[in-house]
């Protein structure tokens, strides 16, 4: 059997309802094996950010070196950058990485602290250059420079509907040539939400590395999504963490 290998490029969450610890439970839990380069460390609950450490440029992408040379990498995900340094130079890394990147912008979290800066949201676009898909959520996308700027790149995009008011979730994989596909779903009436974008964009990456095609990557990805959400465990005061642990990855499709 071959196992996966994911490495994800993101920030710590002390709280471990995302960040790191999100990516790492969603990789474990479908079947891939995890390897990190970490950005930043948070001090951070389901209430807010009250800090952030970035770690140095050159010590982000000799985590990146160490595992890429020995273990090797299906896939990439990336989640808090914390930095326009780190952002550039993982983006010249990539150059030597040839596995699907998956992007997921991170600029704020669920409980609304700011996790970039400006020069740090602008420095995303290198990354957009090398990503096989990003995942903005509206506020995201806005910050990006919007839809028709973005796929006029040749950007493909995962634009996640959350943000937009009523009782109807829908999702859009769009490209250069328009609607690639969408999904719609009731939304999930639940406070329990800390997490979900770094969880999403991490279980489309092990689906890439373990050979799925993209939309069914991001089909069975939104699948885990709502079925953690559902089985999230009540902790904090605040956007509690999701239930991965909980899911039953065997009912949501093929599973290596």
């Amino acid at each position: 059997m071959t196992i996966p290998r994911i490495l994800i490029i993101a920030g710590s969450d002390s709280g471990g309802g995302a960040g790191i610890q999100a990516d790492i439970k969603t990789v474990t839990m479908l079947g891939g094996h995890a390897m990190t380069a970490i950005t930043a460390i948070t001090a951070q609950n389901t209430q807010g950010v009250q800090g952030i450490h970035l770690i140095p440029t050159e010590m982000v992408l000799q985590q990146i070196d160490s595992v890429v040379s020995d273990i090797g990498v299906d896939a990439v995900k990336i989640g808090m950058i914390g930095s326009a340094e780190t952002a550039l130079a993982v983006a010249e890394r990539l150059e030597t990485i040839n596995a699907p990147l998956v992007l997921d912008p991170v600029m704020v979290s669920t409980s609304g602290g700011a996790l970039a800066d400006a020069a740090a949201i602008e420095a995303m676009h290198a990354l957009m250059d090398w990503a096989f898909l990003t995942t903005p959520n509206l506020p995201e996308l806005e910050a990006l420079g919007g839809e028709a700027a973005l796929t006029a790149r040749g950007e493909i995009l995962l634009i996640k509907g959350g943000h937009r008011d009523g009782p109807t979730i829908v999702d859009r994989l769009v490209g250069l040539e328009g609607e690639i596909a969408r999904w719609e779903d009731e939304r999930i009436d639940s406070e329990d939400t800390h997490g979900t974008g770094c969880t999403l964009a991490s279980a489309i990456a092990t689906g890439l590395g373990e050979g799925l095609d993209l939309p069914e990557a991001i089909a069975r990805a939104r699948l885990f999504v709502r079925a953690a959400i559902g089985a999230a465990p009540g902790l904090g005061l605040g956007h509690g963490p999701l239930g991965h642990q909980a899911v039953d990855v065997n009912a949501l499709g093929r599973v290596r």
